[in-house]
């Protein structure tokens, strides 16, 4: 296929295999493509039948030897499915956490930050109130720092989620403290955390269960 722009005859690695609105695997359906001074950029259009959506394949040339695939065009975000014991213990939890995954699908990872901080904010706390539910307004009222530190018994989860506050903490101010850690990091340790507040819920739950 030749191109339009500088260069119509160019090389490239691979076609997308993942479409960016309904997330499933696909052989795209190739149609133009743009060589210009950004890159080259291909339009493809979803071969899924109930899909049928257009996208863009953007590449990058960094060895002047052959284009390859940096990804596509920002499609449709696809939201992360919790258990039925987080959904339950927080759902604002859950809303919250995928807002910031929003926005970081679109790129906006200064505001995806503090949005993830947010979100383990609603899930310690929600968590503390099951457990304490005479606590609510106490619990409510503190910071999530004073929260861990002094109503957080299963140490591991203390662990986590105190490590998950410092990173939290540095998306939302202007010197960061942790400058080897970034957002992945701070995701990871809100799984941890995610963890151990499921392993506790789910042993209660069982312990119930079966006496």
């Amino acid at each position: 296929m030749s191109f339009q722009g500088h260069n119509p005859k160019i090389n490239y690695d691979t076609e997308p295999n993942k479409c960016p609105f309904c997330h499933n695997k696909i052989t795209p359906r190739k149609y133009n493509g743009y060589n210009g001074d950004f890159g080259l950029e291909i339009i493809y259009r979803c071969s899924n039948e109930e899909c049928q959506r257009i996208f863009i394949g953007i590449y990058e040339n960094k060895d002047n030897k052959i284009f390859r695939l940096s990804g596509t065009s920002i499609g449709m975000h696809e939201p992360r499915i919790f258990s039925d014991i987080i959904n339950s213990l927080s759902s604002n939890f859950v809303e919250i956490y995928n807002q910031a995954l929003t926005s970081e699908h679109y790129k906006l990872e200064h505001l995806s930050g503090m949005g993830y901080r947010k979100a383990l904010e609603f899930l310690i706390k929600d968590y503390l109130i099951s457990r304490f539910p005479d606590k609510e307004k106490i619990i409510k009222d503190k910071f999530l720092g004073k929260c861990i530190k002094e109503d957080v018994d299963n140490k591991n989860l203390k662990d986590m989620a105190e490590r998950a506050a410092w990173l939290g903490n540095d998306e939302t101010h202007y010197i960061r403290k942790w400058e080897t850690k970034d957002i992945n990091d701070l995701k990871k340790l809100i799984d941890v955390s995610l963890h151990w507040i499921e392993m506790e819920l789910l042993t209660e739950q069982y312990k119930e269960e079966m006496v």
